[in-house]
């Protein structure tokens, strides 16, 4: 029986696997449903993923929605560092957008406090224009 040959992927060549199956999922996936995504083109063992996942995110190329405990690809080109997130809880559709007034206010609250901020992610969870309309 011959078995396959596995060779060890550059992190460079990881990242990009994984940030185009997080591109064509098209909506929040977790590190093992990247891994079945990869499948056809590598095995990754989910340490792998998550290391991956971490330099994308601090790249920007993608998002951890807390509130999922799943991983999106940023859809913007440059934002202001602070990822707001607008999840759909009907029909899973998440959407990323930027608005500078609410993280500069949250800015505001913070330096007032003296509170150091390390990282600001806002999800909005609700429901969306679709669904709305669907409900009538």
């Amino acid at each position: 029986m011959t078995q396959k040959q596995s060779r060890r992927r550059p992190a460079a060549e990881q990242d990009q696997l994984i940030v185009a199956a997080l591109r064509a999922a098209g909506r929040p996936v977790s590190a093992y449903e990247i891994i079945d995504r990869v499948r056809g083109d590598a095995s990754l063992a989910p340490q792998t993923v998550y290391r991956a996942l971490d330099r994308l995110i601090r790249a920007g190329a993608a998002h951890r929605l807390e509130s999922l405990n799943a991983f999106v690809a940023c859809s913007h080109a440059a934002h202001s560092g602070t990822a707001i997130f607008a999840i759909c809880e009907t029909c899973g559709v998440v959407r990323e957008f930027d608005e500078t007034r609410a993280v500069k206010a949250l800015q505001g609250w913070a330096a007032n406090e003296n509170f150091s901020v390390r990282q600001m992610t806002l999800e909005l969870r609700g429901r969306c224009a679709a669904c709305s309309v669907l409900a009538g």
